[in-house]
């Protein structure tokens, strides 16, 4: 059996320009919303440099990061993972 592809698909970039258009409305820089992350979900500690390649789609995004990043960004997962009008 091949390895899995760990390619980005359509709901990982989705969900990548959803959190970077929620963090710039919020005001915030990856480096405070890393912090978030980390604060609001103990034991899930986030560095600005994972959160940049989330962003910009160059790391996988699973579903324990999708939920603390919508946690700290006071947002449901669901509104991470839906199509948004600003692409």
């Amino acid at each position: 059996m091949p390895p899995r592809s760990l390619e980005v698909g359509p709901a990982g970039i989705r969900a990548a320009r959803t959190i970077g258009i929620l963090r710039t409305e919020r005001g915030l820089s990856q480096r405070q919303l890393a912090g978030r992350v980390t604060v609001t979900a103990l034991g899930h500690p986030m560095a600005n440099t994972m959160l940049s390649r989330i962003e910009r789609a160059q790391r996988r995004c699973d579903a324990d990061d999708l939920v603390v990043i919508a946690e700290a960004l006071l947002v449901s997962p669901l509104v991470l993972l839906q199509r948004t009008t600003a692409t």
